[in-house]
């Protein structure tokens, strides 16, 4: 089991709205890939915490979901 610290928690928000929850290794690249996305170029990533194992921001985006927050469906 990896203890590498090396995933980020995010929210995209588009103003003070949450319109996307995920996880990414690379948050610079994790932006520019959403505001391609139609819509949300003037969004913007809210990085949630410090970097954390992939293990530990998984659980954290399933419990996102839970909560109904939009994440990506697998």
């Amino acid at each position: 089991m990896p203890t590498d610290r090396t995933t980020y928690k995010y929210h995209f928000k588009k103003g003070n709205k949450i319109v996307h929850t995920g996880i990414t290794n690379d948050i610079d690249r994790r932006e520019a890939e959403h505001r391609s996305e139609p819509g949300l170029i003037k969004g913007h990533i809210n990085q949630v915490g410090f970097r954390t194992t992939r293990d530990a921001a998984l659980q954290w985006e399933r419990e996102q979901a839970r909560k109904g927050k939009p994440v990506t469906k697998k």
